[in-house]
């Protein structure tokens, strides 16, 4: 039986990483559909060749060959692994580690596959990447913030952020494309659409305004104009409607997936955002 289970990644890598995963697939092929997530992810099969996925602007179909175990690591936006090139060389592409690390791959390869178990050997490339990360400490601490203030939640204007940056917006274009792979205002459409499936996956209640509910008051909720314009990004980035990807159930995906160590930032940077405005509503009472 295929499966699919994401777990956080360590927690000294947290701020680089979004979540890990073990894949496997059953007797059959299985048709994996990925989806724009504003980072890089590493797929990594078992026994076999390890690749890069590339930043997104749409989905990639997969299909994964039966009897497969794959690991696999989704990084943040802005806080790829080290790379010897610009991510938006990168986009949309799906490269072999080995063409990028060399002799580092060939080694990582033969730890992983040597590792008795998948849960030991994702156990083992995060200690790797996390060695990488500490030797070269290569993360744009300008364009993290950015990413941060893009999440979902909270509606920034582009040529407001790079200001309160201290950067022109061509700047902070160009900063963005060579650290995420797209520019900021890409980057903030795919948040704010992660920022939906976060609160789907979530079974998370919407909160009324505009008095919708279901799917059309959870598209309010993240920041779409009505459900109609989340249709429209949704079949943008991912091919199909947003009732076709979640199989009609807003408490998972259609492919059965719990995503919820994945999504978990997302919720985190919300239950932030409502904190900040229960504290501003408390003092204006008062």
């Amino acid at each position: 039986m295929e499966s699919y289970v994401e777990h956080p990644p360590l927690p000294e890598l947290a701020t680089m990483v979004r979540t890990v995963w073990i894949q496997r697939t059953g007797d059959t092929a299985y048709l994996q559909r990925h989806l724009p997530t504003g980072g890089v992810e590493i797929h990594f099969p078992i026994g076999g060749r390890p690749q890069l996925l590339g930043p997104l602007t749409g989905p990639e179909l997969e299909v994964i060959p039966p009897h497969t175990t794959i690991v696999g690591v989704r990084f943040h936006p802005g806080t790829p692994p080290p790379l010897p090139t610009v991510l938006d060389d990168l986009v949309d592409q799906r490269l072999g580690l080995t063409d990028l690390w060399r002799n580092s791959a060939d080694r990582l390869v033969d730890t992983v596959a040597s590792a008795g178990t998948p849960e030991r050997g994702l156990l083992l490339l995060q200690a790797d990447l996390l060695q990488q990360f500490r030797r070269t400490g290569a993360v744009d601490v300008l364009v993290g913030e950015a990413v941060q203030a893009l999440m979902p939640w909270r509606p920034v204007n582009i040529d407001t952020l790079a200001t309160h940056l201290a950067l022109s917006p061509s700047q902070l274009r160009r900063r963005c494309l060579q650290t995420v792979g797209v520019t900021p205002k890409v980057l903030q459409r795919t948040l704010r659409f992660q920022g939906f499936l976060a609160l789907a996956q979530a079974g998370a209640t919407p909160s009324g305004r505009r008095g919708t509910d279901g799917m059309a008051g959870l598209a309010i909720d993240t920041g779409y104009a009505d459900q109609a314009h989340l249709s429209r990004e949704c079949l943008r980035l991912t091919g199909v409607t947003p009732t076709q990807l979640l199989g009609g159930d807003l408490e998972r995906c259609h492919c059965g997936h719990d995503h919820s160590a994945s999504y978990q930032p997302f919720l985190a940077t919300r239950d932030r955002h409502l904190h900040d405005l229960f504290k501003t509503e408390a003092v204006h009472r008062s």
